[in-house]
């Protein structure tokens, strides 16, 4: 079983058993139909992967690296706010006419502050000082600037990253004020993981542990019944991630600087419906 998995079941079980509804509420999120997307949820739960381990990715479903990289570099590499810079069609719902997300996500990480560094972005920051000062304390970038929330198609989830480096190890820790754990813990998880192997590599560090710190983690109510036929299934062991050693530039990055090797996982039947 891997890393991924056990968590998965884990905390799926526990917000199934223990976990509090708010059907009581009136919510923002909708259904195609209409209706309101409930929720049962647990508050602050604490992930922990080891990455010199394995690369956490599900097994009990199938998880398509290649496309969650690829919007992780629309949003770190690029920091495109525009659906036309992706690959995929996983933000559609989100963007305008333009095909603009507004001022959300990679939008936020590529504006310039005047860091004692130097002019620069916060991706930019940050790489120059795990080269330059990897002692520091200070390595946290934010995307959730309450000054242009107004201004987001969709306020961000995954939000903040903390760097820190001990010895010649790069940890990180990932804030998230909201995880849906049926369509994005998996694909989270397995990009972050992705995004610290690549600053480690870059830096001439080695990549360590991700934390995933998730304020409020929930199971959508047409989800339960999906959830449950997964935490059935027999999980396969985590497959091996091979990443181009070449590459010594972040921007240099594609999605086909990686590759799973002896991948098993089970299909998922049906498309899954997604709350707006």
């Amino acid at each position: 079983m891997s890393r991924a998995d056990e968590l998965f079941i884990k905390n799926c079980r526990d917000i199934l058993e223990k976990g509090v509804w708010d059907t009581d509420q009136d919510v923002r999120p909708r259904w195609e139909d209409g209706a309101p997307a409930h929720t049962v949820k647990l508050f602050g739960v604490v992930d922990r992967y080891d990455l010199q381990e394995e690369f956490p990715i599900l097994t009990l479903r199938r998880q398509y690296l290649k496309s969650a990289i690829d919007e992780l570099l629309w949003i770190w590499q690029k920091k495109s706010n525009n659906i036309g810079d992706l690959g995929s069609h996983v933000w559609d719902a989100w963007a305008d006419e333009q095909g603009s997300i507004g001022k959300a996500y990679g939008y936020q990480l590529g504006v310039e502050y005047d860091f004692p560094e130097g002019r620069m972005d916060q991706v930019d920051w940050i790489l120059h000082t795990l080269k330059h000062s990897p002692a520091s304390r200070r390595m946290v970038t934010n995307i959730f600037n309450h000054h242009d929330l107004k201004e987001m198609g969709l306020q961000p989830c995954a939000y903040s990253m903390t760097f820190n480096v001990s010895g010649n190890v790069l940890n990180g820790i990932l804030n998230q004020r909201s995880q849906d754990m049926l369509t994005a813990n998996g694909w989270n998880v397995m990009q972050y993981a992705a995004l610290m192997m690549m600053f480690a590599q870059v830096s001439g560090l080695v990549p360590g542990e991700l934390v995933h710190v998730i304020a409020d983690c929930h199971i959508y109510d047409r989800h339960v019944p999906v959830v449950e036929e997964l935490l059935k299934r027999e999980p396969y062991e985590a497959p091996r991630l091979w990443m181009d050693p070449d590459v010594k530039d972040f921007y240099a990055f594609t999605k086909n600087s990686f590759k799973l090797e002896g991948y098993q996982a089970h299909e998922l039947e049906g498309k899954i419906e997604v709350a707006v």
